[in-house]
Order: C-alpha cells, then structure tokens, then sequence
C-alpha cells in the first residue's frame, strides 16, 4: 500500500474535471457527478480527506479488509483512516460524491458532527443501501451542492457544510440506536479509548512504519492506567481479553496487507511489531491455520 493519496494526487489523476478551491479559512470542498470520473481506475490506498457518495449502480467496495457488493443505490461513506477502492460492474454509473478536508468542517463544527458521526467511526459500516425517496432527497442535496459550487454568494461554504451535514443526518437516521451508545462507566469509557487507540494504529501504509503499542502493558502504560484495571475493564465490556482484540487486529491487518499491497512477508511482519518473520509466521498460522505464504497465495 503506498502513502496516503492526497487531495493533488486526485486531481493529479482526474486531469478532466475542476480542482474547486483551495481557501485557507474554509479548507476545501468539491462536488462532482459521478459519471465525470466513475470509469477510471481507483487504486487501494487511504485518502487524506473526506467522500461522501451517492452510487446509482454496482460494483464491488474494497474496504479495509472486507470486499462488499454494492448491487443497489447506496451511500457510502469514507474518511482517511481506512483504505479502500472501487471496482464497477454496471456499465451505468450514475449518482454523485462531494470530497472535503477535515478543516472544511472541523472549524465549524461545534457539535462535532463529523468527528463524533459514527458514519466515519472506524469499525462501523460505510455504505448505507438507499431506497428511491432517499435518492430523490440525496440527489437534490448533492445538485444543490453543485449549483452552489458556481454561486459568487458571500456565505457559499457555510451553505455548503450545511448541505454536507443533512446528507449525514439523513444516514444518522437509518442507523440502529446501538449506535449512539454513551458511556455511562468507566470501564466503558476506558474500554473506548483502548479501542480507538487500537484503531487508531491503523492500516500500515509503509513497510517502513513499525507498529508501536503490541501488548497490555502498552495500552495501559499510554492510557496511564494499570495494566490489570484495563484488562477487567474490557472483559467486562467486551467479554474478550485485551489481548485477544489486539491479536484479532493485528490479525485483519495482516490479512489485508497480504492481499492488497506487493510486500514481502518479511516486510508486513517488520511493519506490524515482529522482531523475526518466523515469529509472524508462527502467530499468524495458529491464528488462522494458514502460513502467510498459503493465505497470500
């Protein structure tokens, strides 16, 4: 997997369509159709900025280590941390996808919308399946958003974050109550921030980049808790171990850099915390049963 791909590495790719504008006080935002670029190729890599898009046609999601088929009008929604390409299968690709920096609404964003949404949380699902009403609504948003795009109006981006934020409210709809959950303990709010902080070391982008915290001890000793206080915590929360959930992550992360990046086994085992390959190889065969080289294969 290569570096992040940035907002001039997308434009740099779609040479066709306009770069919008970059204004330091509001970040940057753009708006497209997506027939202007659906066609072209998208590399597996991790973006430095948000998408929103509103898919009107199919084809195979790559999301971090999970292959999803779109075969129906959807939304999908993806944010820096995780990586991920798309793959059409209809000839037909239709509907629209804005993208933005995160100083485009974080400065705004009081209520923290954006970083709070559980539509950008990782773990949670990015694609929420549309029914025709929804696309109706969604679409007239995203054409507002175009319009907008090329309005000499003195108030445009706070309009514009405006437009973005109903199209997230609208998903925040369809998702289940669970998804708001609060924590109301402090095994729950210690429980949360391992979790994050787990994630948070997430996907390996370079061979290069050595993973940090790989133990207990690590997590308790950058949370500045004991290590015994945050094991019972998570058991109680999760009913896992914590060392069980970094062995499932680092695990998934195996997994996807096996299969999406060109790297050797002895380079992912370096990136993810192992001093020798055999010793990857040892994990991840009693993991999953299967040797590196087998699962790669």
């Amino acid at each position: 997997m290569k570096r992040s791909e940035t907002l001039t590495d997308f434009y740099k790719r779609h040479t066709d369509i306009n770069t919008g504008i970059f204004i330091k006080e509001h970040g940057h935002f753009n708006a497209y159709t997506r027939a202007e670029y659906c066609n072209k190729p998208m590399p597996y890599n991790r973006r430095d900025f948000y998408k929103i898009s509103l898919i009107i046609g199919t084809g195979n999601l790559y999301y971090a280590d999970k292959e999803i088929k779109i075969d129906r009008n959807a939304l999908l929604f993806s944010n820096p941390i995780i990586p991920y390409s798309w793959e059409t299968i209809s000839v037909k690709q239709e509907g629209y996808f804005c993208l933005f920096t995160e100083a485009f609404i974080d400065a705004h964003d009081r209520n923290g919308i954006l970083r709070n949404s559980p539509l950008f949380k990782i773990g949670g699902s990015p694609v929420f399946f549309v029914t025709d009403e929804q696309v109706s609504f969604l679409a007239n948003l995203f054409e507002k958003m175009l319009a907008e795009m090329k309005s000499e109006y003195i108030y445009k981006y706070d309009l514009l974050r405006n437009y973005v934020n109903l199209v997230i409210h609208e998903a925040m709809k369809m998702q289940p109550a669970t998804s708001y959950f609060k924590h109301t303990n402090a095994p729950s709010r210690i429980t949360s921030l391992f979790v994050e902080l787990l994630e948070r070391q997430f996907p390996i982008d370079s061979p290069e980049h050595v993973l940090k915290l790989k133990t207990a001890n690590d997590f308790a000793n950058s949370l500045s808790v004991h290590v015994n206080h945050l094991n019972r915590s998570v058991k109680e929360i999760t009913g896992k171990t914590t060392t069980s959930h970094i062995s499932d992550r680092i695990i998934k992360e195996a997994k996807a850099l096996l299969l999406h990046t060109d790297w050797s086994v002895s380079e992912i085992a370096y990136s993810l915390g192992f001093e020798y390959p055999s010793y990857f190889n040892n994990f991840f065969r009693k993991q999953t049963n299967l040797s590196p080289g087998a699962f790669k294969s």
